[in-house]
């Protein structure tokens, strides 16, 4: 079953609800997919930043202290 598309008309206030086309679920997935790959890369990020934070404590310097050093 492919996703439907609810479609509003506004001067009729008409609504029907449709299957949608080829080019709207293509879209529809391009986006979904789009959307998984932001949260896996944000969560990346934030686990590359706990590691070179760690890096930091273990050396005994702090964000504070590398912005100081202009760093």
């Amino acid at each position: 079953m492919k996703p439907q598309v609810k479609e509003h008309n506004a001067e009729t206030g008409q609504e029907v609800i449709r299957d949608m086309t080829e080019a709207e679920l293509a879209e529809y997935e391009a986006f979904q997919a789009a959307a998984a790959q932001a949260v896996e890369d944000a969560k990346a990020a934030e686990i590359a930043k706990e590691a070179a934070q760690a890096k930091l404590a273990a050396l005994g310097l702090t964000v504070d202290d590398l912005r100081a050093l202009g760093l």
